[in-house]
């Protein structure tokens, strides 16, 4: 299998994050340079059709072209260690707290980075500064949210570290491209969290 990633990019990330928790090896690492617009040639097109990354192509030729997806479909190759949940209860608050992770953090921010960021012109025409400056708000109120969760609970999802940890982890290192540091936001428990994170292995993917 073929892996197609972006260095910096945080959704690749997510999945190779992903594969060190759960040592997974033997795939084949495609790097695909989104400055260079690779991601728009119609050799690439022609695997992930919405120009994103990363995607996994199986061996029969398939490809799988979203985060989420390709985890799950890992996981179940490899359940363990198990970072999904391991029954349906279990499966339904991570993919909860995985989802708020996206939808609520890194979506906004991602916005904010995207319409603000000098560096992401390219990536993104045309900017919005305004639109990215009122989802940096939004961000920034499910970040003050997070921190309160982690006062209560070791985990995004509760007891253990699981995939909502690789996205918020890797929704945060994003957040430096906006300078953004919990601890000077004052929220503690998330910068200790994050600190937490950062210790693991798979934090250098």
């Amino acid at each position: 299998m073929k892996l197609y990633v972006s260095p910096r990019a945080p959704n690749p990330r997510r999945v190779q994050m992903f594969l060190v928790e759960k040592a997974i090896e033997g795939l084949e690492l495609v790097n695909i340079d989104l400055n260079a617009q690779e991601h728009k040639q119609s050799a690439y097109l022609a695997k992930s059709p919405l120009a994103r990354v990363p995607a996994l192509e199986l061996d029969d030729g398939r490809v799988l072209t979203e985060t989420r997806a390709i985890c799950t479909y890992l996981e179940g190759l490899h359940p363990e260690p198990n970072l999904m949940g391991r029954n349906a209860q279990e499966r339904a608050f991570i993919e909860m707290a995985d989802r708020r992770m996206e939808w609520y953090l890194m979506l906004p921010l991602a916005n904010a980075i995207r319409h603000t960021h000098p560096g992401l012109a390219p990536l993104e025409q045309p900017q919005f500064p305004d639109f990215g400056q009122s989802q940096l708000v939004k961000a920034k109120e499910t970040a003050v949210w997070l921190d309160a969760e982690l006062q209560r609970q070791p985990w995004v999802a509760g007891d253990r570290f699981t995939i909502a940890d690789i996205t918020a982890f890797c929704t945060v290192e994003f957040g430096k491209l906006m300078r953004f540091k919990p601890a000077d936001a004052g929220l503690h428990a998330l910068q200790a969290w994050r600190d937490q994170v950062a210790a693991r292995p798979s934090a250098a993917a």
